[in-house]
């Protein structure tokens, strides 16, 4: 069938917005029309070339729409259902699903993070050439054929931009702080970074009943949005700050009980530990770059006995945790809506990206 999608041709380049060809889906595949799609760092670090990848590529894994046809053997949706999509379709044999670790799924490896469905092939055809699909997804196209593993049936009345932004932003924050971290109620968090991960990291922090949630940015929109998720301090960080010391003052001179770096570069990690508590978590969920590595004094590190810990894609189990976030939207406890501060056609991709490196806060989200 005929498609119109954002394609990568080159790194570093715009994306271009022209027709391909999709392939009907095969057994275990679902055709899903994308409704709405968020825009992420997941998204924009390969778009500049952050993170080294072969293209041509269909961006896009935060995704959400309407399923329009099945293959053999899916039996959990029907054609009709309003579905948000899981970029990590876990197996569910492996050892690290057998152990409850689904994010961790020994298949991921070898398809996902190649950019390619679980069976190992693309459906995707433009320019006389296959097109892989970005994280097995490319919700930058208005259609796209992805694994019945990842996609999660939800209740038709909740709207497509508020579905995207669960696909990855949601559960990837709140994730982090519930199976991650496990932080306890009357717990003092720091959370560096408040895109839209870290939006989350806060309003999982409040559902955890942290006691003091200190958000630490270099911006004051996204700080302000801040408090609106739960924040009850914020940090606007300049060049000549100690970000430490910040959060002492804020802590009664101990430092945070968890302190979640969504960013993932050298200096915020280093800046995470040296801000944590002793005895304290640190939590890093962001990648700034492929080979990015940090560094920090190690003699403070053993003897304050710190913890530092990764956590990607919320650290649990995409099928299960998603339809409960849902539910805590609907019972008025979670904020999606609020999550999505920009909207975009697919034909501006590119300007979405463009926000999105500008740090303009919260999620853009392309709509059809």
């Amino acid at each position: 069938m005929k498609i119109t999608a954002a394609i990568l041709w080159q790194q570093g380049a715009p994306l271009s917005i022209e027709a391909a060809e999709l392939d009907e889906p095969e057994a275990g595949e679902v055709l899903v029309e994308i409704k709405a799609a968020g825009v992420c760092h997941s998204d924009f670090h390969p778009a500049r070339g952050d993170w080294p990848m072969a293209t041509p590529v269909i961006l896009g894994h935060e995704g959400a729409g309407v399923v329009r046809a099945i293959g053999v053997g899916v039996v959990h949706v029907r054609p009709g259902d309003h579905v948000v999509l899981c970029w990590a379709p876990a197996c569910g044999v492996c050892p690290p699903c057998r152990e409850g670790d689904a994010v961790l799924c020994d298949r991921l490896e070898k398809t996902t993070y190649r950019n390619r469905l679980p069976t190992g092939a693309s459906r995707i055809h433009a320019r006389q050439q296959g097109v892989a699909p970005f994280l097995g997804t490319a919700c930058f196209a208005d259609y796209a054929v992805v694994a019945a593993e990842g996609v999660i049936p939800v209740a038709r009345d909740i709207p497509f931009e508020a579905l995207a932004t669960l696909g990855c932003a949601v559960v990837t924050g709140v994730g982090a702080v519930i199976n991650a971290a496990r932080v306890p109620a009357g717990a003092r968090i720091a959370v560096i970074g408040v895109g839209g991960v870290g939006l989350n990291v806060v309003q999982g922090a409040a559902l955890a009943g942290s006691e003091r949630i200190i958000a630490v940015d270099r911006r004051q929109p996204p700080l302000s949005l801040a408090r609106t998720f739960g924040a009850t301090d914020v940090i606007e960080m300049t060049p000549d700050q100690s970000l430490p010391r910040a959060i002492r003052e804020l802590t009664g001179g101990r430092g945070a009980d968890y302190v979640f770096d969504t960013v993932g570069a050298p200096a915020t990690v280093a800046d995470a530990v040296a801000s944590a508590r002793k005895g304290g978590t640190i939590v890093v969920t962001g990648l700034a770059g492929r080979d990015a590595a940090s560094s920090f004094p190690l003699f403070p590190f053993v003897m304050q006995q710190k913890r530092i810990i990764g956590s990607v894609y919320g650290s649990g189990q995409p099928l299960r945790d998603i339809p409960r976030l849902v539910t805590l939207y609907e019972d008025g406890k979670l904020k999606l809506r609020e999550l999505v501060s920009r909207t975009y056609p697919l034909t501006g991709i590119n300007e979405a990206l463009a926000a999105l490196g500008r740090a303009d806060g919260a999620r853009g989200v392309i709509r059809w």
